[in-house]
């Protein structure tokens, strides 16, 4: 059995602009009709994303990403950048 393609970020996606894209794609479904998704979309404020749907999202990137996301990082997160961010450094944080 072949491994899924989606799953094997670490080799795919290196580059910061790559996991940007990423979350834009996994993030267009929590945006209303008319949000455009860029960097400094704000997660809670543009997204409406409260803590439930904060977390179902980290499941969804660990998941997605192959990563495990520290929760103490998550008060540091308010736009999509700093999730790339944060997520980029998680992926090059990972043998």
């Amino acid at each position: 059995m072949s491994p899924d393609p989606r799953r094997s970020v670490r080799t795919d996606m290196h580059s910061y602009d790559e996991v940007l894209h990423r979350l834009y794609e996994i993030l267009a479904p929590h945006a209303d009709p008319g949000i455009v998704l860029v960097e400094n979309t704000d997660l809670v404020v543009d997204l409406g994303l409260d803590s439930p749907r904060v977390l179902d999202l980290v499941l969804e990137l660990e998941e997605h990403f192959d990563v495990s996301v520290p929760m103490n990082v998550l008060p540091d997160v308010q736009t999509i950048g700093d999730l790339a961010r944060q997520i980029q450094q998680l992926i090059d944080a990972t043998p």
